[in-house]
């Protein structure tokens, strides 16, 4: 069974290598280039800058803002992309780009737009302030020129990411968020038709179909989805119990379903980054993931019936909600349960390193 389960996490990768038509480096090598990437894309960054702005952009490392995050419209720190120029945008999507895949960037963007969508359906004036594509803001913590921790963040409506790095590695790149509203756009504008989260959406269905009854009882944590998804933007997250059905529990063709759903969500990073991902859940075991549902158990999105899914095990909880906007509305979140803004491994860090907190 080991050996099967190394074939298929081994296939899940090779598509996202040739969609990024890279050649897979060694682990090191390979984290040793995002992070200098990362670095070397934050400092042009902040060096492109007015005085004033940097100030706005910057936090200390051990600032508690860092945790600060939310996948709903409100006032948030960081410097938004609405108060930088031309030049200034470009640069903080480098950025952006050094975390993510080609999937992942695509997703991001596509987030931002639907703002456009949200003015024409709330009828809005294209100078609202409220559904605003360049409402999302960028923040640093800690200075990226250094060998010290440090972190970005992009965060806005339906769209947070936030990266640590540290000697040579990215540490950490959770909480991630992912939203769409509308789900599926429908109303006469250029995006129409647009799903940006359908295979999130597709692959879950075809996991679900796939089970027999007996697992699919097994399955339904509630007949009714949950109204948002369980974690929130909570700083820490822990579920007394985990529910569904276990990996160990399906058959090879199910398996591959419920691999290719996850692959979904960890394809949305860079190559390395989602390798080093499922490196720690093989570690833990990929038995110990379980799917769970709740809600309606067929696809009608925008047709009033919402589902809720989620894959858990004791190092990853990955929740999708479609509730809100008459079922129209989707929430996704991946979490490290130890790792969430590199926690486990910044004390691992600071256990075995001659040097103290910063």
């Amino acid at each position: 069974m080991k050996a099967i389960i190394r074939i298929l996490i081994g296939c899940l990768l090779v598509g996202q290598v040739r969609a990024q038509n890279a050649t897979p480096a060694k682990p090191k090598a390979a984290e040793q280039r995002i992070k200098d990437e990362m670095a070397e894309a934050s400092k042009a960054f902040l060096a492109g800058l007015t005085a004033e702005q940097r100030q706005q952009a910057t936090f200390p490392f051990e600032d508690v803002e860092r945790f600060n995050w939310y996948y709903v419209p409100r006032s948030r720190k960081g410097l938004p992309l609405k108060q930088m120029t031309a030049d200034q945008k470009r640069a903080a999507l480098v950025m952006l780009k050094t975390g993510l895949s080609d999937q992942g960037y695509e997703k991001a963007m596509s987030i931002m737009d639907m703002e456009n969508v949200l003015r024409v359906i709330e009828k809005r004036s294209d100078t609202d302030t409220y559904r605003d594509p360049e409402n999302y803001y960028f923040t640093i913590f800690g200075d990226p020129s250094t060998a010290n921790p440090w972190s970005w963040r992009i965060d806005g409506h339906h769209l947070s990411l936030q990266f640590l790095s540290l000697t040579g590695r990215v540490l950490a790149q959770t909480p991630t968020f992912f939203g769409s509203n509308p789900g599926e756009v429908r109303i006469d504008v250029p995006q129409k038709g647009k799903q940006i989260l359908r295979q999130e959406t597709e692959r879950a269905f075809a996991l679900l179909k796939a089970l027999t009854d007996t697992q699919r009882k097994q399955v339904v944590l509630d007949a009714v989805a949950y109204p948002d998804i369980v974690s929130t933007n909570r700083r820490n997250v822990a579920m007394e119990r985990m529910d569904g059905l276990k990996f160990s529990e399906m058959n090879a063709d199910q398996q591959k379903l419920f691999l290719e759903l996850l692959q979904v969500y960890l394809s949305n990073y860079r190559i390395t980054l989602a390798k080093q991902q499922l490196d720690k859940l093989e570690k833990v075991g990929l038995n110990n993931l379980r799917f769970g549902w709740a809600g309606d158990l067929t696809p009608q999105l925008g047709e009033g019936k919402g589902w809720y899914y989620r894959i858990h095990g004791p190092t990853i909880l990955i929740e999708y909600d479609n509730t809100q906007n008459n079922a129209n509305h989707i929430h996704t979140v991946v979490r490290d349960l130890t790792n969430d803004f590199g926690d486990d491994l910044l004390r691992e860090h600071y256990q075995t390193s001659k040097h103290s907190r910063p």
